[in-house]
């Protein structure tokens, strides 16, 4: 099986389904490195739905992306690694943890083939069930989260456990995120408590704020990200609403005053020794985006840096 994209300098961009990146859609990942998998599912979405029209999205968008990634040693990430688009995987509209037992499913067929998964979003609360399928092979994960939010609240809404706000908490408590290796990045705005941050501090996460961001450097920031992973299997997950809105305009749960598309992509391109086992890109809701699709453009350029990072971990090893 071949795992390269079609040749855009052979078959024109806009002609064909669009996969990720126009990779082959394999049944299976057997025999992939990474696999790219669609999570639609919106049904923990706290505020704006429309994040399960993500995927597809973002796939429209990212035919306009080439295999040579020039900010890593111009290295081609389908020679470098075996990549495919699986489509997506089922979930059940409306149902949240029906939802997140089926992508838990999905993506573990991906991660016992031997493959990392990298998954488009849906909302956050989706990064749950592919924690849960990629830990229960490599056990419990350093998390690097990019995200103006930090998803660890307990409950929402008449006490339900489980939205694109509780993640991070739930995951530090069934064991499959090791908050001694996590880090948070990206964290701004109003709060509903004064706990809103100081709760993840609590879990174990180390926290960098937005403004941290801006007075540490992108290089110091991807230098603590490589240091806190400390070399053990990660996930990295990135919500796009870490990009501030002028940039990226159409998320579920918009926050004004983040980095812009070139800071964001620079801090991404800074970092170097994480060993990513998974990743993903959530809350893309594709209908507040305008006519030039910038937020969908710019969630697939994340994810092809995203494997480029890990073409570049493959290479290294």
């Amino acid at each position: 099986m071949t795992s390269l994209p079609k040749d855009s300098l052979e078959s024109p961009r806009f002609c064909g389904v669009p996969s990720f990146m126009r990779l082959p859609m394999p049944a299976t990942a057997e025999g992939l490195d990474a696999a790219i998998i669609g999570l639609p599912s919106d049904s923990g979405a706290p505020f704006r739905t429309g994040a399960r029209f993500g995927p597809n999205a973002v796939r429209a968008m990212s035919v306009m992306l080439r295999p040579i990634n020039p900010y890593r040693g111009n290295i081609n990430v389908f020679e470098a690694l075996r990549v495919a688009d699986l489509g997506d995987a089922p979930v059940v509209p409306g149902y949240e943890i029906d939802s997140l037992e089926w992508i838990e499913q999905a993506v573990r067929k991906v991660v016992d083939a031997g493959a990392a998964p990298c998954g488009i979003g849906g909302d956050h609360s989706v990064t749950l069930a592919e924690l849960r399928a990629v830990a229960s092979k490599h056990g419990p994960l350093g998390l690097v989260q990019f995200d103006s939010h930090t998803d660890t609240w307990d409950k929402y809404f008449a006490g339900k456990r489980y939205s694109a706000g509780t993640p991070f908490l739930r995951g530090v408590e069934e064991g499959i995120i090791d908050p001694s290796r996590s880090i948070q990045i990206g964290m701004r705005g109003s709060l509903f408590r004064d706990t809103d941050v100081s709760q993840s501090l609590d879990l174990g996460y180390e926290v960098l704020t937005t403004d941290d961001v801006f007075d540490l450097g992108f290089e110091a920031v991807a230098e603590r990200i490589r240091a806190r992973t400390a070399g053990g299997p990660s996930f990295l997950t990135f919500d796009m609403d870490f990009v501030d809105p002028a940039a990226a305009p159409a998320v579920e749960t918009p926050e004004a005053g983040g980095p812009n598309a070139r800071e964001t992509l620079r801090l991404l391109r800074a970092i170097h020794g994480v060993n990513l086992v998974g990743c993903d890109v959530v809350e893309i809701s594709p209908m507040y985006d305008g006519p030039g699709q910038i937020t969908a453009l710019l969630g697939a350029t994340v994810m092809a840096e995203l494997l480029a990072l890990m073409a570049e971990g493959r290479t290294a090893a």
